[in-house]
């Protein structure tokens, strides 16, 4: 993870977080759309972004995705990833995260968000920890309090998921699970 700012300013703010919230397209998948002749869209997911969501989860973080555009295959990934906080087609993307942390109870302090292009900034500016893919569009990255290493679509979301549990402390309990 390469940071913007202080890392142990970063590191501190992610002992604090209770919400994860994600953008898809750039983020979740690289970026690319594809749709087949009759118009039907795919998408690829990395299999270590979703492990990396499920272990954090398990840590009592909560995951939500928040995404402008709307695709069934988005809708069945986070089906099978547990994740109930689903909004797609939110352009605007505000309206959603207010109703979301007004459900859950929770100051935007206590929010991260990870975002790639423009359209991501008005939460960015607006949670505790704004995160950007490493690819993620210039004006999105220096405005972010840190980027990951890895790109969009390639294992980023695992990054931020391992740095969120390394900062609170349940990382070295979950690897231990895996060591014995």
């Amino acid at each position: 993870m390469q940071f913007n700012q202080k890392s142990q300013t970063c590191l501190e703010i992610a002992k604090q977080i209770k919400l994860l919230i994600l953008d898809v397209d750039g983020v979740l998948t690289d970026g690319k759309l594809f749709f087949d002749h009759q118009g039907q869209e795919y998408k690829a997911f990395h299999a270590r972004d979703g492990h990396g969501l499920k272990l954090l989860q398990t840590t009592g973080v909560i995951v939500a995705i928040i995404s402008g555009r709307k695709s069934k295959s988005v809708e069945l990934r986070m089906q099978n990833l547990g994740i109930k906080h689903v909004y797609q087609g939110h352009e605007n993307k505000i309206a959603a995260f207010e109703g979301l942390i007004g459900l859950l109870k929770l100051s935007p302090e206590q929010v991260a968000y990870v975002g790639d292009d423009v359209l991501d900034l008005p939460i960015m500016s607006r949670v505790g920890l704004a995160i950007a893919v490493n690819d993620a569009h210039f004006t999105v990255k220096i405005r972010a309090a840190c980027y990951t290493d890895i790109q969009g679509g390639l294992g980023a979301v695992r990054e931020v998921c391992d740095f969120i549990m390394q900062a609170q402390g349940s990382f070295d309990k979950i690897l231990h699970t895996y060591l014995t």
